[in-house]
């Protein structure tokens, strides 16, 4: 789950993490009173969406026009606003039709001395979490993780024990930070790494992570992704999730317990379990296709769960045919032919139809479907289906 900077910073406001000061606006008026409240002479006016590149990314309606501003008065707050709110930002991580703006930060300005970069993420193959730093803040992390690796600098620690004072020592050292603000460092960091730990955090990040010329460190942005799997532990994070800036469809079918991710292919894929899943992408891009979306119906998936996956899957119009894998070990093979029966009949299955079941009652779930009259195009195995729903949805096209 992703939030928004302005809640991303009160987190780090409650963990006493150095955040400026700022009050969110939702319209013209609302930003240029916020630059009022702030008293200083200049502030910044930051769209708040879910996604990175905001300071380089131009809107739609207003190609002048980036998501992060500096502004110099309450009119030119309320200008700025005006331009953004209701409007769509395109960065690097939105695709070319954008996100809209639903409410923008009005941030106090900063005496920025140096910018650095400040992330804590899980290392797999270390199995913990990991702190990232270096010396390019304010530049995309994956930028500089190609063309100049060496200027990353990672210390892992055990979220039960946090990070130590040497590691942070070491960090310091390695980008330069000396005397009072290596001693910042010392607290910012570990806090930082505590909150990743405390809250279920599956990304934690700073960028850039400023040091002013006072020798302060302070967060000027504040990235927080969330482990959904862990959510239940929180339910307090939960209510911080904004529905408006998810994918429909992956509400939905969050909301119907199922496991949903939606593509750019267009062929749709209903199956059991994450793994198989993963596999029938997978076989479907080997002969040639494009899967349309991630769909895992799980183990014990019901007949209305089943229906409501192709509700989903059919209200995608780039859709052109659905392949069915099923490997009936707790869901048996006739609960899904009996749910694809349905649906048929509910909503109108009006694409080509792949199916292919194997496992717990499997012969009884095939005589069902023969028996339906259902149009519909069955496989003896994986590689028969994959190619011919590459087929038909090539027809399709």
């Amino acid at each position: 789950m992703k939030i928004h900077e302005y809640q991303g910073k009160q987190l780090f406001r409650d963990a006493g993490i150095r955040v400026p000061d700022s009050i969110v606006a939702r319209t013209p008026d609302d930003a240029a009173q916020a630059f009022g409240q702030l008293g200083g002479d200049i502030a910044v006016v930051k769209a708040q969406v879910h996604a990175g590149g905001r300071g380089k990314g131009t809107f739609v309606e207003h190609p002048q026009q980036r998501g992060v501003q500096l502004v110099r008065s309450a009119e030119e707050a309320a200008e700025v606003a005006g331009r953004m709110l209701g409007n769509h930002l395109v960065t690097v991580q939105t695709g070319p039709e954008g996100a809209v703006v639903r409410q923008v930060l009005v941030e106090a300005g900063c005496d920025i001395d140096r910018e650095l970069y400040l992330g804590v993420v899980l290392d797999r193959a270390r199995a913990m979490p990991v702190l990232m730093v270096s010396s390019e803040g304010g530049v995309e992390i994956e930028k500089v993780a190609e063309e100049t690796p060496e200027k990353i600098y990672r210390e892992h620690f055990h979220p039960a024990v946090g990070l130590h004072s040497f590691q942070i020592r070491k960090l310091c050292k390695k980008l330069g930070v000396t005397g009072s603000t290596a001693r910042d460092a010392d607290q910012f960091m570990k806090r930082l790494c505590q909150l990743y730990a405390d809250l279920d955090c599956s990304l934690v990040e700073i960028n850039p992570l400023v040091i002013t010329k006072s020798g302060e460190m302070i967060a000027l942005d504040a990235k927080i992704n969330f482990d959904d799997n862990a959510l239940f532990r929180h339910p307090d994070l939960k209510e911080l999730q904004d529905l408006s800036e998810e994918e429909p469809a992956e509400v939905r079918a969050a909301q119907a317990g199922l496991s949903y991710v939606k593509l750019d292919g267009n062929i749709g894929c209903l199956v059991n379990g994450a793994g198989l899943a993963m596999a029938t992408m997978d076989i479907i891009k080997f002969y040639g296709g494009q899967p349309a979306n991630f769909l895992d119906v799980g183990g014990g998936a019901t007949t209305e769960q089943v229906v409501e996956a192709f509700h989903i899957i059919l209200s995608d119009p780039n859709v052109k045919a659905i392949l069915v894998n099923i490997f009936g070990g707790i869901a048996r093979c006739t609960t899904i032919a009996k749910a694809i029966i349905e649906a048929s009949q509910q909503v109108g299955i009006k694409v080509p139809l792949v199916v292919r079941l194997e496992g717990t009652e499997v012969e009884e779930g095939k005589k069902m479907l023969e028996e339906s009259g259902l149009p519909m195009i069955t496989a003896s195995d994986l590689a028969d289906a994959a190619r011919k729903v590459v087929e038909v949805a090539q027809q399709a096209t």
